[in-house]
């Protein structure tokens, strides 16, 4: 066996959503944050087109990250539909956490590759972020509110049309005991065909 199986076994199982609410004041530094966009980027890639794009907010890039969301929010959303809970977290999420990054696909020009496949690229790379967070002890929250499919999204973050931002995700050292969970057994959500 070329790794142990047993540890990436318990760091797949292990990965859990950490929510800024959850985070401690201590500060992710830029190279950890670099290690971890290294690992991400070496998601699979149809074409090896690599998709995946990043936009990193830290210090005072959070706040002008949480100004934006608050002002998209009380923009894009109808006044009937608004909910202050929501945008309070809006607003302070970003505050909360030492590290967000808006993870992006940018649109293959020739556009050879089905944009599906882009997305699930981009989703591959949010999955090795998460994991890489989870081997260094991080905490990760991979948000999509609808906003972030806007364009004014991509204005604010000077991607094209064609491009998308897929999250924000969240990246902060835990200030709670890790999170456990459960999957459901494997006959809930597999059938095998033999013949």
């Amino acid at each position: 066996m070329r790794f142990n199986l047993s540890e990436i076994n318990e760091l797949i199982r292990s990965r859990r959503t950490i929510y800024p609410e959850q985070f401690s004041t201590r500060k992710v530094h830029k190279e950890q944050v670099e290690l971890l966009l290294n690992n991400a980027q070496w998601a699979p890639t149809h074409g090896n087109t690599q998709p995946w794009r990043f936009k990193v907010f830290m210090e005072e890039g959070t706040q002008k990250l949480s100004d934006f969301l608050g002002r998209a929010y009380l923009a894009l959303t109808p006044r009937e539909n608004q909910d202050d809970a929501k945008l309070a977290k809006m607003i302070t999420r970003p505050l909360l956490s030492s590290v967000v990054i808006a993870v992006c696909m940018e649109r293959q020009k020739e556009e050879k590759i089905l944009e599906i496949e882009e997305i699930e690229a981009v989703a591959c790379a949010i999955q090795n972020l998460h994991l890489s967070c989870t081997a260094y002890g991080l905490g990760g929250f991979w948000s999509t509110p609808k906003l972030i499919y806007s364009k004014e999204m991509n204005e604010f973050l000077g991607i094209g049309e064609k491009d998308k931002c897929l999250g924000l995700f969240y990246i902060g050292y835990p200030a709670i005991e890790w999170p456990k969970a459960h999957r459901k057994p494997l006959e809930y959500t597999t059938e095998w065909i033999i013949q």
